[in-house]
């Protein structure tokens, strides 16, 4: 029985095989120190694990509203005004079960078969799948290191000329693979251009807090010509309770509420009045793993680059640094992939591959420090004796 090609082409998540091959070394006694995920080591806060047990003791155990309970989606919305000074309406808000749910539905929801979605080169190794999933086409950026990694304008429209059926501009700020943020002045831009041709932008804004230095803004402040991804796994450390939203224009709830309905009836009961208590509750939590994300990336930082490792513009968000390793990935024919294999192997170190990331990223090596200043001492130790070695 042959299986469709719209599965067929969905390539592996690298990161992902990365981490299971730790795994199993692990299982047969091997100490490996992971940097490869992106996952919150904090346990998630007892506010928000109290919330939970709360909804379960008062038997809030059934079926919610397709777009999530109403208390969760106006906490969204005052969030929102809070931090960015945004109006949003509760009905412009869908809770999904995760973050990657949403972006199914959206891209669903907004492309036809043949239409394309501007992405960076690199970007988040997942966009792409979801884009092609729903019959779109990528249509690739690139970003350089030289750059910070932001869009340059300029490289916007030459693709908007080259390209017809462009429908969106997918942002990622601060973004994943990288750990930069767009600025002001070149969201502002995008809107710009978005508004000008009649584009969609699409925002996904789920790293939104974990910023060190400078502001992140929404792109909601500079144009109502948006989506936005948002969730509750990186910045609460809720990776397991599978809980996100996107916030989009009237005119297309009602198709989202649609596919939420067939697709996942609603998200997860308890995780959404949980996710009501890390907005209400949280935030002193959030402060004190925010402070000790950046502690660790200012010591990740320091150890690279007393290895010689090169980070032109250091990332200010998320819990990412993506370094240039091309000189050593030469050895294997410039592949970043055998690279990260043969790290894991000789210096038991679990690293992310940059082409997870695309072309952009080949021969670049990702680091998360979302993990203990222990385990990130030893990884330096590690990586720094095989690079020795090498």
């Amino acid at each position: 029985m042959s299986i469709s090609d719209r599965c067929c082409n969905i390539t592996p998540f690298l990161v992902m095989e990365i981490n299971e091959k730790a795994e199993a070394m692990e299982r047969e006694g091997c100490s490996v120190i992971r940097m490869c995920v992106g996952e919150p080591d904090f346990d998630t806060p007892a506010c928000v694990n109290r919330a939970a047990c709360r909804a379960l003791d008062e038997g809030k155990t059934h079926y919610t509203h397709s777009l999530g309970i109403r208390e969760l989606r106006e906490a969204i919305c005052e969030d929102y005004a809070e931090r960015y000074g945004v109006t949003v309406d509760p009905d412009n808000v869908a809770v999904t079960q995760g973050t990657s749910p949403a972006m199914l539905v959206l891209f669903s929801t907004i492309l036809e078969t043949g239409d394309k979605v501007i992405t960076s080169d690199p970007c988040y190794a997942c966009y792409d799948n979801f884009i092609t999933f729903a019959g779109g086409e990528p249509v690739k950026v690139p970003v350089s290191e030289d750059d910070a990694f932001q869009y340059r304008v300029s490289a916007i429209r030459k693709a908007l000329a080259e390209n017809d059926r462009i429908k969106a501009i997918l942002i990622n700020s601060p973004a994943n693979p990288t750990g930069t943020l767009l600025s002001e002045e070149r969201l502002k831009a995008i809107a710009e251009i978005a508004e000008e041709h009649g584009l969609w932008v699409v925002s996904d804004e789920i790293y939104h807090g974990l910023v060190y230095e400078g502001k992140e803004h929404s792109i909601l402040e500079y144009t109502d010509r948006a989506f936005v991804f948002n969730g509750f796994s990186k910045l609460y450390a809720m990776t397991g309770w599978r809980l996100g939203y996107v916030i989009a224009p009237p005119h297309f709830m009602r198709t989202l509420r649609n596919l939420c309905q067939n697709f996942f009836i609603s998200a997860n009961t308890m995780a959404q009045w949980a996710g009501l208590a890390a907005l209400k509750e949280a935030g002193p939590d959030v402060e004190r793993m925010k402070a000790t994300y950046n502690k660790r990336r200012v010591y990740i930082l320091s150890r690279l680059k007393g290895m010689g490792l090169t980070v032109k513009h250091e990332p200010t968000g998320a819990f990412y640094v993506l370094v240039n390793m091309r000189r050593f990935a030469e050895r294997f024919d410039g592949s970043s992939l055998d690279l990260a294999y043969d790290i894991l192997e000789k210096a038991h170190i679990a690293v992310t591959p940059g082409i997870d990331f695309g072309q952009g990223a080949e021969g670049y090596i990702r680091f998360s420090y979302a993990t203990s200043m222990d385990n990130i001492e030893e990884g330096m130790n590690r990586l720094e004796r095989y690079l020795k070695e090498f």
